[in-house]
């Protein structure tokens, strides 16, 4: 069986036979390439009930969360918003204090007065989607290098951009697709008021942590409730007390009828990124330079992470989105290596390969068009140290200790205090905004905990890094400090007002370069950076070819399959999937259900643990069986299930849709066996594992007693 699937695989990935629940689809383009097999499959819906730019549609009732860093969905006509727990994480706990924890406790607004605004969080609409592709191409030719064409496109895209936009409040940007082959121009519309309404404790929102971050069976109560408020005239405004909640074009009704094995479901969202087309060059690159560094530096800082954590609550609080944030890729890149070996991707994309090379070389016109690319992309990554270098600086140094971004916000004043009389005002302005930022840094800060990392996380760079890519100020840990990062790092903290919020909000109170120039966490954030661009600079002179390659190779690979539907890697743009509810196969003699239930959550309890603790509350309910009107067909109440849709990151909150356009879940992860998902799908393993809206409901209704919620939403019984 392992073997025919194998072989299955190889046929689709190879010779491009579409799957139904593989794609990542532009909604506006379902009418001609995808509503027909939606049909069939159980979709009852009409392309212009799903996409429609002149009645009211699905798309209405689905938002990009934060730019596109999840999604979220409409499920009342006062703006009511269904999304992850872990997609308003970073809110709750910045609500949260040792006196009102609202990550341990939950929190519900029991009226409109109560609900939270929250500086900063944002919900985008889609208005509508164009192809330009022509219009962005008229003036680009063969013969053009890499440049040359950039400049051109980006002339088109400016002027198409501006005509879109016209006078209108809307945003305007032009995307390209298929690595710069298609070129797509979207208007949207942001709203900037969005309100916290509701979050279940972290003991069901979170249930499970890390143990069960990307893994099936789950039983993660994973939702949290916003609203989006306008202006009285219904356009986008920034926080007041004079706002209204918005009325949407559309929102979702929701289901209580469950579902069966083999039932029809569609996802939309923002999917963030993936990376289908990528050769067998780039994924071996990704697996022993990206996930390796990820892996590896995300692990120290984790464990210096958990240590302060388990020290007291307020630990616990301040540093529980750092955690979540750089814990939940940490493991996807551990698994991503681990499925990309089992399913042998690399010598897949090699086999693919060796097809494309026949091919243009069977004839002298294709040869003389494509023959090139796949060269050029083998060239780009025979000398990849800076690019090495890059990828651990990201991550040990970028995103590792807190301090040295910090420092560098401040880069901008020491240019304004180079002429402090004439630049007066400004410094004065910059410094008020440096001020407010750093009431939200030290909220959230522990200086120890920090320079624990940065000495750390400076000796791992170090040590995979010569130091032709190393910042200038290793130099003097190696001479002065005898290469002991943490010596250095304990001096540097000593010698810096950016781990103290008392001795910053002094510096600004009367900002001088002297200071600046005598402050080590400034000079050493100064390096790095410099050393960053550096690098980066050297890698962009290559970065043309490889853009060519990549750009050639899939154009040729479209012209080689002409009878393949190919569809576009995601790029935080609204996208649909369709699939259906189904089981799995992950290993020899073992089959896992489509679902869950309330039971297993039970079952999983560890009192008193971080991750497994069930709430006294939640467990007296469960077993009372007070299931109210959400208990399924079969007595229980169902916790989560699964379907084949093709999500990745950014899908988060995403609703999981019946073919009646109904709410049936929130999509909420993708299961271990498919980390390989982004790079390349696989048809027999990958599952989209959603929370059942039923369990939402649930929580919201009987366990938070926030019944004016429900009587907000339309409910199909």
């Amino acid at each position: 069986m392992k073997r025919l699937n194998l072989i299955l695989l190889l046929t689709v990935f190879l010779f491009g036979t579409a799957v139904a629940d593989e794609g990542m689809w532009l909604p506006s383009l379902i009418h001609k390439l995808n509503i027909n097999t939606m049909q069939e499959m159980g979709c009852e819906l009409s392309a212009e009930e799903i996409y429609s730019i002149n009645n009211s549609s699905l798309k209405d009732a689905v938002v990009a969360l934060d730019r596109g860093s999840c999604t979220a969905e409409l499920v009342s006509k006062d703006g009511l918003l269904l999304t992850n727990h872990h997609c308003g994480f970073g809110e709750i706990q910045k609500h949260s204090s040792v006196e009102h924890d609202y990550l341990q406790d939950g929190f519900w607004a029991m009226s409109r007065e109560e609900e939270l605004p929250n500086p900063g969080k944002t919900v985008t609409f889609l208005v509508r989607v164009d192809d330009v592709t022509e219009k962005v191409l008229a003036n680009v030719t063969d013969e053009m290098t890499e440049s040359e064409r950039d400049a051109k496109i980006n002339e088109a895209a400016d002027k198409l951009k501006e005509e879109a936009k016209g006078t209108t409040h809307y945003e305007v940007y032009v995307r390209d697709f298929f690595n710069s082959n298609k070129f797509y121009l979207f208007v949207t519309e942001t709203f900037k008021d969005v309100r916290l309404v509701g979050a279940p404790p972290q003991a069901l929102g979170k249930f499970g942590g890390d143990t069960d971050n990307w893994m099936w069976p789950r039983h993660t109560n994973d939702f949290s409730m916003f609203r989006v408020y306008c202006g009285p005239d219904g356009k986008p405004a920034d926080y007041s007390k004079d706002n209204i909640p918005y009325q949407p074009k559309h929102f979702l009704p929701i289901s209580l009828k469950g579902v069966q094995e083999g039932d029809f479901a569609m996802v939309m969202g923002y999917p963030g990124s993936t990376a289908r087309y990528k050769t067998s060059y780039g994924i071996d690159y990704t697996m022993k330079v990206t996930n390796t560094a990820r892996i590896e530096v995300r692990e120290k800082k984790l464990e210096i992470i958990a240590d302060y954590m388990a020290s007291s609550q307020k630990a616990k609080i301040q540093y529980a989105s750092k955690h979540a944030r750089s814990a939940n890729y940490y493991k996807n890149a551990i698994g991503q290596n681990e499925a990309l070996t089992k399913l042998k991707v690399i010598a897949q994309k090699q086999d693919l390969e060796k097809q494309f090379t026949s091919w243009t070389n069977a004839n002298d016109s294709r040869n003389a068009k494509y023959g090139a690319a796949l060269n050029l992309i083998e060239n780009y990554y025979t000398n990849i140290e800076a690019d090495k270098a890059r990828e651990y600086m990201s991550e040990a140094l970028l995103r590792g200790p807190e301090i040295f971004l910090f420092a560098n916000r401040v880069k901008p004043l020491e240019e304004l205090l180079k002429d402090p009389e004439g630049n007066k005002d400004r410094i004065e302005r910059y410094s008020q905004a440096l001020k407010a930022a750093a009431e939200d840094y030290f909220k959230d800060y522990s200086a120890y905990t920090d320079q624990q990392i940065a000495g750390a996380l400076m000796r791992i760079y170090a040590a995979k890094n010569t130091s032709e890519y190393q910042p200038a100020f290793f130099a003097e840990i190696q001479k002065k400090y005898k290469g002991d990062y943490d010596k250095y790092a304990d001096k540097m903290f000593q010698k810096s007002i950016f781990d103290d919020k008392d001795e910053f909000m002094a510096f600004l109170d009367n900002p001088s370069v002297k200071v600046l120039k005598k402050d080590m966490a400034f000079m050493a954030a100064d390096d790095i950076f410099a050393k960053y661009r550096e690098i980066s600079n050297q890698i962009s002179t290559k970065g043309d070819e490889l853009a060519k390659g990549r750009r050639l190779f899939l154009a040729g690979l479209m012209e080689m399959q002409p009878d393949k539907k190919f569809y576009p890697d995601a790029n935080s743009t609204m996208r649909l999937t369709y699939g259906k509810v189904l089981d799995y196969d992950p290993r020899d003699g073992v089959t896992y259900k489509f679902y869950t239930t309330t039971d297993g959550y039970l079952e999983k309890e560890i009192p008193g643990d971080y991750e497994f603790d069930v709430p006294a509350r939640m467990k007296e309910l469960l077993l009372d069986k007070d299931y109210g009107q959400y208990a399924d067909a079969d007595g229980k109440l169902h916790a989560a299930f699964i379907t084949n849709n093709d999500i990745t990151g950014g899908n988060s909150g995403s609703p999981v849709i019946n073919g009646k356009g109904e709410l049936i879940g929130i999509a909420f992860d993708g299961n271990w066996e498919a980390m390989s998902g982004d790079l390349a799908f696989e048809p027999e393993l990958q599952r989209c594992i959603n929370v059942d809206i039923r369990f939402v409901l649930w929580v919201i209704d009987v366990y938070a007693g926030a019944d004016h919620l429900i009587e907000e939403m339309e409910i199909i019984k």
